[in-house]
């Protein structure tokens, strides 16, 4: 398997163009692969993505950052994986693959983490890297499970759920689609984190700010209020295929008013009833290997069940494997 017709670069700003223009005709690139989104925490990683040329055209994208001589496929991002154009195959797949790892392997870099794209996201069937992963030996580091809700296939909201949405209503709870992302970051979602994880937002308020202003029809608010006062809310990153819900969070009387059960009420069935797929993300803990039952529990009373999201780890001198799978 000859693979001396591909080159490998590393990614710089005069690139920019390619690399968005690639995005536009690619089977499997979101939102979060634009360099727009990638960059807004350029101060924590550092960048590390490929691209991979054929006769000086683009045929592969890998947003990727580096890290103690490792590359990962991006740990800014939910989620990762080398991009393909809609019109390659499983061969060209596993040229391109090959000239990635040898690329990295000759910069002195022994292995590739790769964090895959869930399948619910590509256009078109895009399993290739899940063979070429297998065919280099690439072993499994971790997995997280997702919860999806199949639009084409619901299945009915509990009926535990349904008695948050009579509270609700009740209460004269009100939905509000909007840019205001302030008064849910400082009054529900740090105050909640801060309480209960000791964690922070993965995105400041800034951040979320700027990056809702690049991408305002992919970023989405919907905050809940009792007359005047938000008592809770979400945040959905849109795609084509998939209505992602990024941060959910309530004030303490979540049980009493129903807020988040007449929230994700309209979310699934009204606001996001015609998308594919409904992702409610993980609920994982310590690096996947633990589940937190009453979150889980909670999403799969709306009718979501599990994909799994894998994490691989590759031997970048692997890539001699590839030259003997076609025969």
């Amino acid at each position: 398997m000859e693979s001396n017709t591909f080159s490998v670069k590393k990614y710089t700003p005069k690139d920019k163009f390619l690399w968005q223009a690639f995005l536009q005709v690619s089977k499997n690139g979101t939102f979060l692969f634009q360099r727009e989104f990638m960059e807004y925490h350029s101060d924590r990683f550092e960048d590390y993505s490929l691209l991979v040329l054929k006769k000086e055209k683009v045929v592969a994208l890998l947003p990727a950052n580096i890290s103690s001589k490792t590359v990962f496929s991006h740990q800014g991002l939910t989620y990762g994986g080398v991009v393909f154009h809609k019109k390659t195959k499983l061969k060209e797949a596993a040229l391109i693959f090959s000239s990635i790892l040898q690329f990295l392997n000759e910069a002195g870099i022994e292995k590739l983490h790769l964090k895959m794209l869930p399948k619910i996201y590509n256009l078109l069937p895009s399993d290739e890297m899940d063979y070429l992963l297998f065919t280099t030996s690439a072993k499994i580091v971790r997995t997280d499970v997702l919860s999806v809700i199949d639009n084409q296939n619901p299945l009915k909201i509990a009926a535990n759920r349904l008695e948050g949405l009579k509270k609700a209503e009740k209460n004269k709870l009100r939905i509000v689609e909007e840019n205001e992302f302030k008064v849910f970051w400082e009054n529900i979602l740090i105050p909640n984190l801060t309480l209960r994880h000791q964690a922070k937002p993965l995105h400041s308020l800034n951040e979320i700010v700027k990056l809702a202003e690049n991408f305002p029809k992919n970023i989405i608010q919907f905050n809940v209020y009792k007359e005047n006062e938000i008592v809770g809310g979400a945040t959905i990153f849109e795609t084509e295929t998939v209505a992602h819900v990024q941060y959910i969070s309530a004030n303490e009387d979540k049980q009493q008013l129903g807020t988040l059960d007449f929230l994700f009420e309209f979310l699934i069935t009204k606001r996001f009833n015609e998308k594919r797929f409904f992702d409610f993300g993980t609920s994982n803990e310590n690096q996947g290997r633990n589940v937190n039952e009453g979150l889980l529990y909670w999403k799969e009373c709306f009718g979501a069940r599990s994909i799994a999201l894998p994490f691989y780890e590759v031997k970048t001198a692997n890539y001699k494997k590839l030259a003997s799978v076609f025969i």
